[in-house]
């Protein structure tokens, strides 16, 4: 009998060992991951630069508090701003993505305090989109456009609500006076991976432009190069200045760390948006640890030293050339940006036993034959390989996922 409380529907294996792309369960078998803690291990499983840097510092200094000074998070801030973000800003520290969000969430309350309607009352509602994800905290779900994760869980917090993604008509005619901001993934990851366009993500610049609106990118699965570029949003639409940015995931390579970034730009002619959030306007007690800065800088800096951002884009090139050479019956479209990429799957071809979601079935049947790669809603394959995998790894990870695709196919 487990005493782990049963939030996930886990899938029939554990997981003891990991190294590289690889890793074993408790039986001696190995799989390939490209599930990578989904879109979490950007480096694969125990990189010696990562375990180097947790070693050392964890017989340095593990934690202290954020009333004092910490020299590495004030290296991973910058190094946040000056070579990926690469536009003036500051960063908070977080343990997650959800906080993160949260603190994107908070910053825009406050912005709209700042900057109140015509009548002097703050404006606080944020525009999101249908399919989106933003965390499991009430302020995330909230700000989801998703209905499944709301159950239960009401009366929610308000001053939300949800548009159709990619829709600028749909977000023009929403805006309204106490619309504060407006929150998005670049790339929406939980929802079936769904790439924002330019075009929509330029609308939507203008649009905060001309309602004084803050614009807020959660790159919380897509950000830190897994999308071809150290800022998903970027390889989208490399002209664009958010206000705000979230992450997670990818930049502690399994350590757990989160951060959001707030723009230097100025608001009422000379302070700083980044100023709103001042002492005692948010807190933590973990984010932001020597121990979890250093493990964030030793990922960082692998990603930037041996240009896997290069790897990302040959990758991508190659698995989607390769399904789509495939003409599979299965396969309706590829979808994604770098290596967050989306198999979406013709369901009415699929064998799938009554009662299961046919890409929760897929994924399952793939563990049988060695691959760990998670569902994307109900009809979407995703693939989150390392930054790192290599051609032969993809090469082999896609054999399986036509086979298992052949064996499936009615």
């Amino acid at each position: 009998m487990s005493h782990v409380l049963q939030t996930y529907g886990r899938f029939p294996v554990t997981l003891v060992r990991g190294e590289g792309t690889r890793v074993w369960d408790d039986a001696g078998k190995s799989y390939l991951d490209f599930c990578s803690g989904i879109a979490v291990c950007a480096l694969g499983h125990s990189p010696k630069v990562l375990v180097e840097a947790i070693s050392s510092q964890a017989a340095t200094l593990i934690h202290c508090c954020n009333l004092y000074h910490i020299p590495q998070q004030e290296e991973l801030a910058r190094v946040i701003v000056e070579d990926h973000v690469r536009l003036p800003g500051k960063v908070f520290f977080s343990n997650s993505g959800a906080e993160s969000n949260d603190g994107l969430i908070k910053s825009a309350r406050r912005f709209g305090h700042a900057r109140p309607q015509p009548d002097g009352s703050p404006r606080y509602e944020i525009l999101s989109f249908n399919k989106s994800f933003h965390g499991r905290t009430l302020g995330g779900i909230s700000a989801t456009g998703q209905d499944k994760v709301k159950e239960g869980f009401d009366p929610l917090p308000t001053g939300f609500r949800h548009l159709p993604y990619n829709d600028l008509d749909a977000l023009r005619a929403a805006t309204r006076p106490e619309t504060v901001a407006i929150l998005l993934e670049p790339v929406q990851g939980e929802g079936g991976v769904n790439v924002a366009t330019p075009e929509f993500l330029q609308g939507i610049k203008e649009l905060c432009s001309e309602h004084d609106l803050l614009l807020l990118m959660d790159e919380v699965q897509a950000g830190f190069g897994r999308c071809g570029d150290p800022m998903a949003w970027r390889e989208i639409a490399p002209e664009l200045e958010p206000d705000g940015i979230s992450w997670a995931k990818g930049m502690g390579g399994g350590f757990p760390v989160g951060a959001f970034w707030l723009s230097d730009r100025t608001i009422d002619g000379e302070k700083p948006l980044s100023s709103l959030m001042g002492p005692g306007s948010h807190g933590t007690t973990y984010g932001g640890s020597p121990l979890a800065c250093a493990a964030s800088l030793a990922v960082l800096r692998e990603i930037s030293e041996q240009n896997l951002i290069e790897n990302v884009r040959a990758r991508a090139t190659q698995i989607r050339e390769t399904v789509e050479s495939w003409n599979h019956p299965l396969v309706t479209d590829i979808r994604g940006l770098g290596l967050l990429i989306g198999i979406g799957l013709d369901t009415s071809k699929m064998t799938t036993p009554e009662g299961k979601l046919p890409a929760i079935h897929l994924s399952a049947e793939l563990i049988t034959h060695g691959l760990l790669a998670p569902p994307a809603g109900p009809e979407t394959l995703r693939l989150l390989p390392p930054l790192n995998v290599t051609e032969t790894e993809v090469s082999e990870a896609l054999e399986i996922v036509r086979a298992t695709l052949d064996e499936l196919t009615a």
